[in-house]
């Protein structure tokens, strides 16, 4: 049976072959190659659903690229030209005031980004449809901005001027962001029309949402709380039947005082069926919580990238 530690929290784990694959840790050599890979990669993306998708229907969700949408659609400029325009301007001044803190991946972000979109402007429009272009625009930019972000790069714009909002707006940054986008929605239904500013939401949100996927995951797991005064019983039975790992938190009964054991375990969608089975013919009187967790880090998940 495991060892159980006098401290508030301590892990009991069985030994497990680690299946996660390899993922280069942040200080090997190739590990650079890998994230600028990564940053060409979504910025190519985004060029492409840019000009396919957000430019032809006119659906400026936000930052530097959004306000190149509404500058070609009022005065004619090549998007391209306009985000070089505002991109190499707005990183220099970010490194005068801020320092030197966007590096040179925030440099070639704001250089290539722009670079693809002039190299696939003779690309035609994948749909007139207003509504699939904010739906499938937003898709494209986020797989595109989270693609880049897993590669610890930026392709700066707005996050450079939200940076600089936060710092001298003494604002919280996921606010600063908003105030941003928010502007160039606002300008895009005087501007365009207000149709288009709610379209240009839609492609905003989903954008956040397909940010979330590419950064954790569509794989939900799931983290269980048990008490029960078989304790121990239902740890080894976990151990050797579940095959999975646990912690035991130390706790206090609200009402008694008394001292509980608490048992955390984490499990994958497959397995919570067997987990609560394991705990019911063990202890059908066990308390158990079951909830939601987007993603796991660790011995019988995924590594971190």
């Amino acid at each position: 049976m495991p060892h159980t530690s006098d401290s508030s929290i301590s892990q009991s784990r069985k030994p497990r072959r680690n299946n996660n694959g390899l993922l280069l840790p942040y200080d090997h050599p190739m590990r650079a190659v890998m994230d600028y890979a990564l940053l060409f990669l979504g910025a190519f993306i985004m060029a492409l659903t840019f000009n396919t998708l957000m430019l032809p229907n006119k659906i400026a969700s936000g930052g530097i690229s959004g306000l190149s949408i509404l500058l070609e659609s009022q005065f004619g400029w090549n998007p391209a030209i306009t985000q070089y325009a505002f991109n190499i301007p707005l990183f220099i001044l970010g490194v005068c005031l801020l320092g030197k803190q966007f590096g040179i991946r925030t440099l070639v972000g704001s250089v290539s980004l722009p670079t693809f979109i002039y190299l696939t402007q003779h690309l035609g429009p994948a749909t007139d449809n207003p509504l699939l272009a904010a739906i499938f625009g937003g898709i494209g930019i986020g797989l595109g901005l989270g693609i880049v972000f897993r590669g610890r790069g930026s392709t700066g714009g707005n996050a450079i001027t939200a940076q600089l909002l936060s710092t001298f707006g003494k604002i919280n940054i996921a606010l600063s962001v908003a105030i941003c986008d928010g502007f160039i929605i606002l300008l895009a239904g005087f501007m365009l029309s207000f149709e288009n500013a709610m379209y240009a939401l839609i492609a905003l949100f989903v954008t956040s949402k397909t940010i979330d996927v590419v950064q954790v995951g569509l794989g939900y797991t799931k983290v269980a709380f048990i008490i029960s005064d078989e304790a121990d019983k239902i740890t080894d039975t976990i151990l050797h039947d579940l095959d999975r790992g646990l912690t035991k938190l130390q706790g206090e009964g609200g009402y008694t005082g008394e001292g509980r054991t608490v048992l955390m375990v984490v499990v994958g969608q497959s397995e919570v069926y067997k987990l609560k089975a394991i705990v019911r013919s063990v202890d059908p009187q066990a308390f158990v919580i079951i909830s939601d967790t987007n993603e796991v880090l660790g011995e019988g998940f995924k590594v971190q990238a």
